[in-house]
């Protein structure tokens, strides 16, 4: 007869290596940057970088060791060319605005901010339901039904003044954050959650100041950075694709993931 409590309590793991502490509150986010690492480190032992006596912890924390032999791994099987001169002049051209510098925005927001053990569907479900709120209200009316949102759900320190986070420029936010307040035209309530490593959030634009756009050659360096670090990703989702096909993997998740080792 099958333990329906030892069922119920199984552990998640990678080829039988357990990727959480018992009672552990984690959240699918941390089960999978810790899952992502246990698939590395053992592609790392097979590849003969890493010695098979290198003791796989619960609690997510590689080796010094463990960690070297993952770079120099990645280092051999994810070997990204340059991007070509042409390809790099298409890219600037296609995202000048976010070549710019000097761009700035005022921006205020509401924080549902992930932590472990919270409850996702429900908190974002809160989210989408203030997110619906506030975009009912327009002028004076907006400002207060923001502000009293702001002040009573947000896990920002910045409720307590409205969701204010005042003028903000690119290297003020965590870049995926930047990326949906930076290069657009949008002034007012963004029409989505807008997703961060924090959380999620619903953010107001209420003022932009342009930037200025820089000439390709001023910028070339970060463009090609810009190119090299997509396909980085690309293969290293690839590649870690063909390790979960291989592996035996137990209570986690890790398709969900729109980008693998992204913190």
């Amino acid at each position: 007869m099958t333990n329906q409590n030892s069922v119920a309590t199984e552990l998640a793991s990678i080829n039988g290596v357990v990727l959480q502490l018992p009672d552990e509150a984690i959240t699918p986010d941390e089960l999978r940057q810790r899952a992502y690492s246990e698939l590395l480190r053992q592609a790392a032992i097979s590849q003969g970088l890493l010695s098979s006596s290198d003791a796989a912890t619960a609690d997510g924390v590689l080796s010094e060791e463990a960690s070297s032999a993952i770079e120099l791994l990645l280092e051999h099987i994810l070997a990204i060319p340059e991007p070509s001169e042409e390809a790099c002049r298409r890219h600037h051209a296609a995202h000048q605005a976010t070549y710019s510098t000097g761009e700035r925005v005022q921006v205020r927001h509401i924080l549902f901010a992930v932590t472990p053990g919270v409850d996702v569907v429900a908190l974002r479900n809160r989210a989408e339901t203030t997110l619906l709120d506030v975009r009912c209200h327009d002028g004076q009316a907006l400002d207060d039904a923001f502000a009293k949102a702001a002040s009573t759900m947000s896990n920002c320190p910045s409720g307590a003044d409205g969701g204010s986070l005042g003028w903000l420029v690119h290297a003020d936010c965590a870049p995926e954050f930047a990326k949906e307040l930076f290069g657009h035209k949008e002034i007012g309530v963004l029409p989505r959650l807008v997703h961060s490593r924090f959380g999620l959030h619903v953010v107001e634009i209420l003022q932009r100041e342009a930037g200025i756009e820089q000439p390709y050659e001023v910028v070339r360096g970060a463009v090609t950075l810009s190119l090299k670090q997509q396909t980085y990703v690309t293969a290293l989702r690839q590649y870690m694709q063909v390790l979960a096909g291989d592996a035996n993997i137990v209570g986690v998740d890790i398709e969900a993931a729109d980008t693998p080792l992204v913190q």
